[in-house]
């Protein structure tokens, strides 16, 4: 079975720490909250309507969030937009509240849309995923869906970004069936969401201490590992230099490259859970 290539601290982006913000571009910072990542796009000197916040993180954050929109921004900075890579609990924790706080959009695939306008839940998680302690917790995870249909709005079909110029949305399903990465071509940058992670994510210890590891989605609520495979194929065809995930340090170089390679070329041996719900299958939610 091929290895998994671990990351070395070297792999780590060059990053400025402040006030839980980890800056990682002029116009990139994300957050972590507990144990997922929120990014904010946009320069410190943007101001009011002036960024765009990308996920919404675990219920309970939202002050958080605020908090560190306006250390960034300036008192009572708003973003243009809330645009999410996907509609799973820990993305879009308190996005209501936020909505309706900030009186903004939220921007998402439309294949999204039947797990954020109330429709259905996600499909049951899998326990036997991954053998860590995140799986056999996951069936007490909220599956929704969120209600959020009055604001809810369609990525443009053109690819392009609301509020992200040069950027453009991809879509990369697997972990969800609208899951959705941001590429900005110039400068190789990606925003992957959860179509790759750069910790365990199965582990409590691993996400805990973020020990730096490419891997597949989070296994317990990815339904659908032949997409899952297709989409790890295309980001790492990418090339990317610079990589922000939704779980996991934001990662670079030729090392991340490699481990990002590695994953796409072995990703049943390194990625898809023996003997698991959904072995290689495309489902819906309930």
């Amino acid at each position: 079975m091929p290895d998994q290539i671990p990351l070395s601290s070297d792999a780590r982006a060059e990053e400025t720490v402040e006030d839980g913000l980890h800056e990682i571009a002029p116009d990139i910072a994300y957050r972590r909250l507990v144990f997922v990542n929120i990014v904010f796009f946009g320069r410190p000197d943007a101001g009011d309507r002036g960024f765009v916040l990308i996920d919404t993180g675990i219920p309970g954050t939202r002050a958080d969030i605020v908090a560190s929109a306006e250390a960034r921004f300036g008192k009572g900075a708003r973003p243009s937009a809330i645009i999410l890579t996907h509609g799973h609990f820990d993305h879009v924790g308190d996005l209501r509240a936020l909505a309706e706080e900030w009186d903004v959009p939220v921007y998402a695939h439309p294949m999204e849309r039947p797990f954020l306008d109330g429709s259905r839940p996600y499909a049951p998680p899998d326990t036997k995923a991954g053998g860590g302690i995140m799986p056999k917790l996951s069936p007490l995870f909220p599956r929704g869906p969120t209600d959020i249909s009055d604001r809810l709005r369609t990525l443009p079909e053109d690819g392009s970004v609301p509020g992200m110029p040069g950027w453009r949305w991809l879509h990369t399903p697997g972990h969800a069936p609208g899951h959705v990465s941001f590429w900005h071509a110039d400068s190789r940058t990606l925003i992957a969401g959860d179509a790759i992670v750069t910790t365990g994510q199965e582990s409590a210890y691993e996400t805990a201490a973020q020990k730096p590891e490419m891997h597949g989605p989070p296994a317990y609520f990815t339904p659908d590992w032949a997409s899952a495979r297709a989409s790890v194929q295309t980001i790492a065809g990418l090339k990317p230099e610079l990589v922000v995930t939704g779980h996991g340090r934001a990662m670079q170089g030729p090392e991340m490259q490699a481990a990002l390679q590695n994953l796409a070329e072995n990703f049943d041996e390194i990625a898809v859970p023996k003997g698991g719900r959904y072995p290689d299958t495309a489902a819906g939610g309930n």
